[in-house]
């Protein structure tokens, strides 16, 4: 099987060294401060982005082995299949969150919500658009009557490790 090979264009900074206690989406990691520093190559790309409020970090679970097609997520208490959940142990290891951004500086994306490990690989940067990013008619699935209805109160563990 041929591998996609995707290398990263940046790093993510932030207060969270260990995968246990921290947030498990942005909207529970109100207040946690993260940077996405671009490698030298890629700062071009930043021009613009200031504009918008929120943009999506497309990044690597560099410290999760493995993958799980069924598991049981941190907002449930029932088992679910990989790819109706955001959990980090997936085939390709990629993740995503969408950001508050605080601001643009240089190399640097300052950002609130930062729910991701200290050292991160940065994928990709992609501005959040409201208008395309959030449809009217959507359907929030086995979360909809979720153990846990909101994250902010959740923290992560090793189950994921």
């Amino acid at each position: 099987m041929n591998r996609i090979i995707l290398e990263p264009i940046g790093v993510i900074c932030t207060p969270h060294e260990q995968i246990e206690g921290m947030p498990v989406q942005p909207a529970g990691a109100a207040g946690f401060t993260g940077r996405a520093v671009l490698k030298k190559e890629y700062v071009e790309g930043l021009t613009d982005l200031e504009g918008f409020s929120h943009a999506t970090l497309i990044y690597h679970f560099h410290r999760t082995e493995g993958y799980l097609l069924t598991l049981i997520p941190f907002m449930d208490t029932k088992p679910h299949g990989v790819f109706a959940t955001r959990s980090p142990k997936r085939p390709n290891h990629i993740g995503m969150s969408t950001v508050r951004i605080l601001s643009v500086e240089g190399d640097t994306v300052t950002f609130d919500g930062a729910d991701m490990l200290n050292g991160t690989p940065l994928i990709d940067i992609k501005p959040y658009y409201p208008k395309y990013d959030s449809p009217a008619d959507t359907k929030s699935g086995w979360l909809e009557n979720a153990a846990h209805a909101h994250c902010s109160e959740i923290r992560s563990d090793n189950r994921f490790v």
